[in-house]
């Protein structure tokens, strides 16, 4: 396994652990009291160190990859439902969070739906349950096919928008997830192998091009996707050096995949370090575990 992605999957793990002790508290009262160390029990009652559903879900996924050697949505959905009725891939043996579509999707697994059929399709089925756990499916994508450069966009897309499906199916979710796949690419290939799809001066420009790419064309899904991609959305990630300038007070981070991945994305762009990316992250405060850990994902190279 390569430093990069073990770096990836670490800084996940960390960003979701620091992030559990103070899941829900506001903004304001973590400016007071900001986190600056792993802290212990707090909201869940955990002890320190202790990482939740988004490092869970996560790890079957690398689990399903490494033993299947694929993309296999029938294992993933199964070790999904082997978390979350026999607390597999949890710190002590016990699932003590979890988002509503993805409970509502595991179940419908279980009842017999297809895997691809599983996720919610609504407005509301709208969280960061997706984006927490998609991070191996980018990676094994991104080694596949030789860094995202100069290949066939579609099939390296389509895939990790059906990974995202299993729980989250609005198009909304399926671009959170793409828009984060290339993003994550492009960063790597910049950061670790000097190589680029398209010519750029630094982080901020390339981050700016990775997200001008027409995702759109690439999901295969329907015409839904022009919509949303062309609306309000995702439309401040379209240009990283603005959206970097905004104040802290502009960034949003509840549990709605597209403030995830903004917030994620401003806390990388405006710190040097994993360390202080990580605790920006958690002291926005609100889903401080999945900022922290979507944010640590790609902060650790």
């Amino acid at each position: 396994m390569t430093d990069y992605i073990k770096g990836s999957i670490w800084g996940l793990i960390v960003g979701d652990a620091l992030g559990v002790p103070v899941e829900f508290k506001e903004r304001e009262a973590l400016r007071k009291h900001p986190v600056t160390d792993m802290m212990e029990y707090g909201t869940h009652y955990q002890p320190k160190g202790t990482w939740s559903d988004d490092s869970s879900m996560m790890l079957c996924t690398l689990d399903s990859l490494g033993d299947k050697g694929e993309i296999d949505y029938d294992d993933i959905m199964a070790r999904f439902a082997s978390w979350l009725y026999e607390g597999e891939y949890t710190p002590y043996g016990e699932t003590f969070d979890y988002g509503g579509a993805t409970y509502n999707a595991i179940n419908r697994y279980r009842n017999g739906t297809a895997p691809l059929e599983c996720g919610g399709k609504g407005e509301r089925d709208n969280g960061n349950g997706s984006l927490m756990r998609i991070l191996p499916v980018v990676l094994y994508q991104f080694e596949k096919y030789q860094h995202f450069v100069h290949c066939n966009r579609p099939a390296i897309i389509q895939p990790i928008c059906r990974v995202s499906a299993l729980t989250h199916a609005h198009p909304i979710s399926l671009l959170g997830c793409g828009l984060y796949a290339q993003l994550l690419g492009a960063l790597i290939n910049y950061k670790h192998y000097n190589v680029s799809a398209k010519p750029c001066d630094n982080l901020l420009d390339l981050a700016t091009l990775a997200m001008e790419d027409n995702l759109v064309d690439w999901i295969g899904y329907d015409g839904a996707f022009e919509n949303y991609y062309n609306s309000n959305e995702y439309k401040r990630l379209k240009d990283m050096r603005a959206f970097a300038a905004l104040p802290e007070d502009e960034i949003k981070s509840g549990g709605y995949v597209v403030n995830t991945l903004e917030a994620a994305m401003w806390c990388f762009l405006n710190t040097d370090n994993f360390t202080d990316c990580v605790l920006k992250a958690v002291n926005l405060g609100y889903d401080t575990d999945t900022t922290a850990a979507v944010a640590g994902s790609i902060a650790e190279w």
